[in-house]
């Protein structure tokens, strides 16, 4: 009888235990699901932010690269300006420096022909005089002897002369007239000093703008003179 009485208070005790079991099994189980949403809500906050985030620095590149780009695009354009001036500079400085050097060469190249008819003329007259004076101090006997050799220089002086005529389209020989004023003289017409000693009436209208010049009444003469 004992046996029979324990019986029903086990299959008790096993059902209680049971149901307290599936008790516990179903809290925990929602309580796993509770986790799993709050995890997912917490997951969904952080990405919203990040997401956000990360759009505003994708943004902020382009447009500091946009920015970059203007900025060395206008940069790059001045320095081609600053480089086309400063090549323009330097064109025309060279331009002006060769116009100048040529200036200067053709005025050394005037008054080194103007210096050189006035040399070959003042050798011979330096010459005359000397010889002039030794011959009267000797003999007649050896003034006859040696008179050929001392005519040999004389004999000689013309051909120098020949060798370097006078040159008369040098206008600068003529008193009055610089190398400025002769290359003005060449440019309008007056290439010769023969046209301003004896000029005809092209030349006359051509001298005519001279005409304020200094010295110019007396232009003619000079030229003359030289001729």
């Amino acid at each position: 009888m004992a046996k029979k009485a324990n019986k029903p208070s086990v299959d008790k005790i096993v059902k209680k235990v049971n149901k307290e079991f599936d008790k516990t099994s179903s809290q925990i189980e929602n309580l796993i699901n509770d986790a799993l949403k709050q995890f997912d809500s917490l997951q969904n906050q952080i990405q919203e932010p990040v997401r956000k985030l990360l759009k505003e620095v994708d943004e902020l590149r382009d447009r500091e690269m946009k920015r970059f780009n203007e900025e060395f695009e206008r940069r790059l354009k001045e320095f081609h300006e600053l480089q086309n001036s400063i090549l323009d500079r330097l064109g025309i400085a060279s331009k002006e420096a060769s116009e100048e050097v040529k200036k200067t060469a053709d005025t050394a190249s005037a008054r080194v022909s103007a210096a050189k008819p006035k040399k070959a003329a003042s050798k011979p007259a330096a010459k005359s005089p000397a010889k002039a004076r030794k011959a009267p101090a000797k003999s007649a006997t050896k003034a006859k002897a040696k008179t050929p050799a001392k005519n040999a220089p004389a004999n000689k002086a013309p051909a120098k002369k020949a060798a370097k005529p006078a040159n008369k389209n040098d206008l600068t020989r003529v008193k009055g007239i610089g190398p400025a004023t002769a290359k003005k003289m060449q440019d309008a017409g007056i290439t010769s000093i023969e046209q301003i000693a004896t000029p005809s009436d092209a030349d006359n209208e051509k001298l005519q703008a001279f005409s304020k010049m200094k010295g110019f009444a007396t232009l003619s003469d000079e030229a003359k003179k030289v001729l």
